[in-house]
């Protein structure tokens, strides 16, 4: 049977420039006549998918099930030769890129827009991954873009819509549609990678005093963690909250921190549960929150750093590397140089982390985004964080036969061992985009004459003095394929090893988004007091001193930010 190409004209769109994580606009943006169609045939046209396979996944939000059909439309059109689909068109970012590396597809089509808010009023995203499950470098996102620029024309194939809600085999003209089980294949990695008897004897056998809680946000990872903490590790089904998909997010703003996770630090607090954690909308990102005990992703990573080789049975043969991206904390800097290991420090964006793991240099990475992974995948994952820390939580109180090892007896621990980074990260969303470029030029303009150099700050409200050291544009030299990324975000840093960082990021949808980051280390010898002090605190005398330098209030017109973490 014949299937008639038909090729529909078109003109280019301003603006379809893929970020680190795709391309995100408002939904109305992608509803406009030949809009999705564009990208999705610029995709086709810069990846060449003929007689390939590929993966189609997404977080469930508004406008996802019309663009499956769009792309199987484009697609099929394009000679692409197989799809595998989430079922319902849901398919956790992490879990995609576990289905990409299992059945050696050729890439895959995500439609997230990661922790943005969804709805018919907020954002969209498409985004693509190669077939090492990871996201598009940059060379392939250019590619995408300049056909975006140039495009006259797509094509498409006109048939019945594909019943997204019916698992099993099915076609769509000449193309093979697969729909498969969102979540059978991820929980079958994690269990090659964890101790899940481990976990369920602790858990059990601990059920009056050490409760969990886990927060699906109505993204994608509630049917995960139904699958995973109820199914599996026979936790009770109030153990998972906010399950369900919705296209809206339930009309929350599924981002795990502590501004828009307060359902789940509220229960935590009000129940006395001693294990809390929640994950964004597609799945990559997580929160680890006990009761009177916040992890920062810098931490977090850290720990899991530490603690991989002896508890998680996926790194019993040693870890390769570890790495953060530079706005993070150097909390692991400090567990790298006593265990002898790599540490590299690389911009933001999961797709430098993947060239070291490709390399088999690295092993255990993280982002202070709350983002969290290895080498199991390509990706950020936020559920594979959740579980590791269960495991060395469970591993820890096998060791601690008689004294109950919890998040915060971790925490202290660690800081024991390793001193401490106090972090914090002001975001300022959706500014004024001059005003955020005119912040950028004034650090800049510092950083090319060091007019800040050796000058000193003191904070009005704590008395402390900061006297810079450094300032500086952060560059990277990837050190497998030598490709050069420049202007990653300005540094400020301090003669006591105290840093400020800005960055303007790329992850909004629309205006600007700021980001100030701050870091000061207090080693161990300052004791339990000082290192398990209040974060806000320890910071608060830089956070004046950056705010000052910087002129942040004066060019963004903003006395707060909208999120701290």
């Amino acid at each position: 049977m014949s299937f008639p190409v038909k090729e529909i004209k078109t003109t280019p769109y301003d603006g379809q420039k893929p970020g680190t994580s795709g391309l995100r606009k408002r939904v109305k943006v992608f509803q406009q006549e030949h809009y999705t169609e564009n990208f999705v045939q610029a995709i086709f046209d810069s990846v060449d998918a003929k007689d390939q396979t590929l993966v189609i996944g997404g977080d469930g939000r508004y406008f996802s099930p019309e663009t499956v059909q769009t792309i199987l439309k484009i697609g099929s059109a394009n000679g692409v030769a197989k799809f595998i689909v989430g079922h319902n068109a849901i398919l956790s970012t992490p879990a995609a890129s576990n289905i990409i590396r299992k059945y050696k597809a050729y890439g895959g089509i995500l439609l997230t827009a990661s922790h943005n808010p969804g709805g018919p009023n907020n954002d969209f995203g498409i985004k693509y991954n190669m077939s090492n499950g990871g996201p598009a470098p940059e060379e392939v996102t250019n590619k995408i873009y300049a056909k975006t620029k140039s495009i006259s024309s797509y094509k498409v194939i006109e048939s019945d819509p594909v019943d997204l809600s019916k698992i099993g085999s099915f076609t769509y003209g000449p193309t093979k549609v697969d729909i498969i089980d969102s979540v059978k294949d991820y929980v079958e990695l994690l269990e090659s990678i964890f101790d899940f008897d481990l976990i369920q004897s602790f858990l059990l056998t601990n059920s009056d005093n050490f409760k969990v809680l886990f927060d699906g946000m109505h993204g994608v990872t509630g049917p995960y963690g139904r699958a995973i903490f109820v199914d599996k590790l026979g936790l009770p089904p109030s153990s998972v909250q906010n399950a369900v998909p919705l296209p809206d997010f339930g009309g929350g703003h599924p981002d795990p921190n502590l501004t828009y996770a307060h359902e789940l630090v509220e229960n935590v607090e009000s129940r006395n549960i001693q294990f809390g954690a929640a994950s964004d909308g597609d799945g990559d990102r997580n929160m680890i929150y006990g009761k009177g005990a916040f992890v920062t992703p810098s931490d977090s990573v850290a720990i899991i750093a530490d603690w991989a080789e002896e508890a998680i049975p996926y790194f019993k043969n040693g870890v390769k590397g570890l790495a953060r991206s530079m706005p993070t904390s150097k909390q692991i800097e400090y567990v790298a140089k006593k265990k002898g290991l790599t540490c590299y420090e690389v911009p933001t964006g999961w797709k430098f982390f993947g060239n070291l793991m490709d390399a088999g240099k690295l092993s255990i990475c993280g982002e202070e985004s709350f983002g969290t992974g290895s080498d199991h995948i390509r990706e950020k994952d936020g559920v594979w964080a959740v579980v590791a820390w269960l495991n060395i939580i469970a591993f820890a109180n096998k060791k601690s036969p008689n004294q109950l090892v919890g998040i915060k007896e971790l925490l202290q621990k660690h800081y024991a061992l390793y001193g401490r980074s106090f972090f914090s990260r002001y975001d300022y969303e959706e500014v004024s985009s001059e005003g955020a470029q005119k912040l950028v030029d004034n650090i800049n303009e510092h950083i090319t004459k060091d007019s800040l150099l050796k000058t000193t700050h003191e904070s009005k409200s704590t008395g402390q003095s900061f006297t810079v050291s450094e300032t500086v544009n952060f560059d990277y030299t990837d050190p497998v394929d030598g490709s050069v990324s420049k202007n990653q975000g300005q540094i400020i840093r301090f003669s006591d090893g105290s840093r400020v960082v800005f960055r303007l990021s790329g992850t909004g949808s629309q205006g600007a988004t700021v980001r100030m980051y701050v870091e000061r280390y207090v080693a161990p010898e300052k004791g339990a007091a000082v290192l398990n002090g209040d974060t806000a605190e320890g910071l608060k005398g830089l956070i004046e001193v950056a705010l000052e330098i910087s002129k942040l209030k004066e060019f963004l017109g903003r006395e707060k930010p909208t999120v701290i973490t």
